[in-house]
């Protein structure tokens, strides 16, 4: 039984270091995406236009993960949708934006 047990232990420790290193966000890579593909419309300091374009310099405290992410797949308004992107950009780039 206690082998199991310490068995158990290790496959889930393992499956958790497995799940964190292929999930990693890159903020280096998000903010060179983000030079790329956002900055044009958006501002290199992320300002945006007022009245046109939304700034991005807070948009981590009105959007959550998730709500970026769609965003930045599907556009909206004015904003084109970023279908090019990799899954793995996208969360780059919204790791960036979170900071």
């Amino acid at each position: 039984m206690k082998k199991k047990s310490i068995l158990a232990a290790l496959t889930v420790s393992a499956l958790a270091l497995v799940s964190t290193a292929y999930s990693t966000d890159d903020v280096a890579a998000g903010a060179q995406l983000y030079a790329s593909n956002c900055s044009a419309c958006h501002g290199a300091n992320r300002a945006g236009i007022p009245g046109t374009l939304p700034a991005l310099t807070d948009v981590g405290k009105r959007l959550d993960g998730p709500q970026i992410k769609d965003k930045i797949k599907k556009g909206g308004g004015l904003m084109p949708p970023f279908s090019q992107l990799s899954e793995q950009d996208i969360e780059d780039i919204t790791a960036f934006l979170k900071q």
